[in-house]
């Protein structure tokens, strides 16, 4: 999976990660992925409803280490 960027949002506390994330797809082109990093447990139902509100795609997801990893595609 190639990742066009990568944000960290590490130490930002809701709604601060879904604001950034807006903020970094708007920059990318169609089909590219966004890696985002995050230390806020409630970001994962948060860019999960919000991926499927606009229309973008949650790839995959995880956690290493206490940081939420996701990869969303730019739809």
């Amino acid at each position: 999976m190639e990742v066009a960027k990568i944000l960290d949002a590490k130490g930002l506390a809701c709604p601060m990660p879904i604001v950034r994330t807006k903020k970094a797809m708007d920059e990318l082109n169609l089909g590219e992925i966004l890696e985002i990093h995050a230390t806020d447990k409630g970001a994962k139902n948060d860019l999960a409803a919000w991926t499927n509100t606009v229309g973008h795609e949650l790839i995959k997801q995880e956690e290493i280490d206490g940081i939420l990893k996701f990869w969303i595609k730019k739809g």
